[in-house]
């Protein structure tokens, strides 16, 4: 039975949710291409491993040779200082939408965030159409995806499907972890709509499982399908007793960034 792809990229593969990922793609790709600038070990059936930097532009334009389409999951994955995140997500995506573009590759999955709008109270409800309100350096980097994204669309006809990922980890411990959690069959399946559905432009979706207390109303990425099947109902049990969010003191129980508002740039938190 043929796949949907002959060659699929996957960046980042030897980061966490790479890892993850890394035996759940098969079925949609006769090769999955891994990649990252760090060791990944050796490659499996159906697998090649091409080492890269993505602030070498060079390396980049070989790494997407012969694809047919990428999920972007490399660059620095966590708030930090302003230097690594503009070489590997700034210069990084720049690096990685020429070589696209050069290469005539027509589909990119770009794994954006939730630190996109970062500095949204949790009492808000926020959707895609939204202006971006970032938490920080790593925030802000994800928004420079997004919009380098969309002129890439606008100009060029590459299409791309930017995720902002919730907390995609097995086990959660905070009301902030429960409300914004994304189980990773519900990732999986968000990836396979993200590849699939025909004619998808340009669209910004939030990547979530189906939690009690949402925060992102994701209607304008409907015609994705995306339907998740799990939720974090089922490890509520585990967060013990404490400050929900939206109680003040904490700007990380105040602003949807959580633990970020503590990291990064040093600035008071306003409204």
């Amino acid at each position: 039975m043929s796949k949907p792809y002959k060659r699929l990229l996957l960046t980042g593969a030897a980061g966490g949710l790479g890892r993850r990922l890394r035996g759940r793609l098969h079925g949609l790709a006769d090769v999955v291409r891994l990649s990252d600038v760090a060791e990944m070990g050796p490659a499996g059936p159906g697998e090649e491993v091409v080492r890269c930097d993505l602030a070498d532009r060079a390396q980049v334009l070989r790494m997407c040779e012969d694809v047919d389409a990428v999920l972007h999951f490399g660059g620095v994955s966590t708030e930090t200082e302003f230097a690594p995140l503009m070489a590997a997500n700034i210069q990084g995506v720049v690096n990685l939408y020429e070589a696209v573009h050069v290469l005539g590759v027509r589909r990119v999955v770009f794994a954006s965030s939730n630190h996109t709008m970062g500095m949204y109270r949790t009492t808000d409800r926020v959707d895609a159409g939204m202006p971006t309100r970032p938490d920080g350096y790593y925030g802000v980097s994800k928004v420079f995806g997004e919009a380098l994204s969309r002129m890439y669309w606008d100009r060029f006809g590459i299409e791309t499907v930017c995720i902002r990922i919730g907390y995609c980890f097995p086990e959660a411990t905070t009301h902030r972890q429960l409300a914004t959690w994304l189980g990773l069959d519900d990732l999986v399946q968000l990836l396979e709509r993200a590849l699939l559905t025909p004619h998808v432009g340009h669209v910004i979706t939030f990547g979530v499982s189906a939690n009690p207390g949402l925060w992102w109303d994701d209607h304008l990425a409907s015609f994705l399908r995306y339907q998740p099947q799990q939720s974090s109902h089922a490890l509520a049990a585990a967060v013990a007793e404490g400050p929900a969010p939206g109680q003040p003191a904490d700007p990380a129980l105040v602003f949807q960034g959580g633990p970020f508002l503590h990291m990064g740039p040093k600035y008071p938190a306003h409204e």
